[in-house]
């Protein structure tokens, strides 16, 4: 008896200690200096750092590093919370978002990860754009435009009243345009919504579109690859690898080409109302967004969320790049990549843009994204999301974005003109 009373006073120490060394993990408060996590040059970035009251101290010894870019370490340090807190701080005299990782003590914890940017709005372009890089997207634009459109749309299942549903295929250069398309099934002129998808290879989702109808839209969702949107298979899932060495071969090519297409025939529909194209997209439906406003002028709001594809070759000066990962130890790749790179295109978007960004996304890095939508020359909006990584992995940290989405999209519809906050940010 008196042994199995020894025995469960031992188990509940043991407990005690794992759950010393685990919590604090998820108890640790960081408040950033700033609210919005925005600093400027020379200014003094961090969080203090505080843990609950009756914690065992002798059980939060963190550490942390520094980033800037999430390339180049610049700070690493001990949290010491004797005193119940501390801080974590530095200071730049070059624009740059900062990246921080906190280690709790146990080897099995998952780490902290901290965000914030530093003059973002100074970020610029870490190579020059292509001296030819308009001329050659002329060119295929002028080749594109000299390929009948032939739609060829079928009729399928909404699923929703009022809605009609089609699938739809139209020739491209080299390809075919295919989707879904939706409309309510009143007649009517109607302000049109182009969506483009996320990065894979997988089956579209009729609601996509249909939800958007009931509401009002003409609504197209673009798959990224010549397949059929209820097919989930038939494409490598390493497209985005495909004929990298080449802006004659790379996959970008041809996906690029068919999203200005499929702006063109939904300008080209009786039922468009001649006046509103909104394309939107999160990720590397957000890439394709930009590029499409770039490409054809048709566009009227543009609306992102942690665009994709932009700082190509940010690898080589200091700045942790994204996806499409193109790769940084193929010097034709790198050259390759900058034809496709967002970042290029942006001084060609002349419609109002909503963008948002994850200040700790390490899928579409924040660095690429800020020097992209600076590049923008119109009215645009930047939505700063402190806490999010990518909106797969961080889901809950997106409501920034959905808010101001839905508004933007909800005076669209109404037909109001989407006019970007004073400032050009939201936080």
């Amino acid at each position: 008896m008196v042994g199995t009373v020894r025995f469960r006073v031992s188990l509940a120490g043991l407990v005690l200690i794992l759950a010393a060394t685990l919590a604090p993990a998820q108890e640790l408060s960081f408040a950033p200096f700033h609210p919005n996590g925005i600093y400027q040059l020379g200014q003094r970035a961090g969080w203090t750092v505080t843990v609950p009251a009756g914690a065992d101290q002798t059980m939060t010894k963190y550490t942390y590093v520094i980033k800037t870019n999430n390339r180049d370490v610049i700070q690493t340090g001990t949290l010491d919370f004797s005193s119940g807190s501390t801080t974590m701080e530095t200071a730049l005299n070059e624009p740059a978002m900062l990246y921080v990782e906190v280690k709790p003590p146990a080897k099995d914890a998952v780490p902290i990860h901290l965000g914030a940017a530093i003059a973002p709005s100074k970020l610029r372009p870490s190579v020059p754009r292509p001296a030819d890089f308009d001329s050659f997207w002329d060119g295929k634009l002028k080749a594109l435009s000299e390929v009948p459109i032939h739609p060829v749309l079928t009729p399928a299942p909404a699923g929703k009243d009022g809605v009609d549903l089609y699938t739809v295929k139209l020739d491209s250069l080299g390809s075919h345009v295919q989707g879904y398309l939706a409309r309510p099934s009143k007649q009517g002129k109607l302000p049109a919504l182009v969506i483009f998808q996320y990065a894979g290879v997988y089956a579209l989702r009729p609601e996509t579109v249909t939800d958007r109808a009931a509401e009002g839209w003409l609504a197209f969702d673009v798959d990224s690859h010549d397949m059929a949107p209820d097919q989930a298979t038939g494409v490598s899932t390493s497209y985005y690898a495909i004929g990298n060495t080449s802006r004659e071969t790379s996959y970008f090519l041809n996906m690029y080409l068919r999203d200005s297409r499929a702006i063109d025939y939904i300008a080209s529909r009786p039922d468009w109302d001649g006046k509103t194209i909104v394309v939107m997209g999160t990720s590397m439906g957000g890439q394709q967004s930009l590029v499409a406003a770039a490409l054809n002028p048709k566009v009227t709001a543009v609306i992102v969320n942690e665009p994709a594809g932009a700082d190509s070759n940010g690898d080589l000066h200091g700045r942790k790049e994204g996806y499409p990962n193109w790769p940084s130890d193929n010097p034709k790749a790198m050259e390759t990549a900058l034809y496709f790179d967002t970042v290029n295109f942006a001084s060609q978007i002349k419609a109002p843009v909503l963008a948002a960004v994850g200040f700790i996304d390490t899928t579409a890095p924040p660095a690429g994204i800020w020097t992209a939508f600076n590049q923008i020359p119109g009215p645009k909006e930047m939505i700063s999301m402190m806490e999010s990584d990518h909106n797969n992995r961080t889901p809950e940290k997106q409501d920034a974005y959905n808010a101001r989405s839905k508004e933007v999209l909800g005076i669209v519809l109404a037909g109001g003109e989407f006019k970007p906050s004073e400032g050009g940010n939201r936080f």
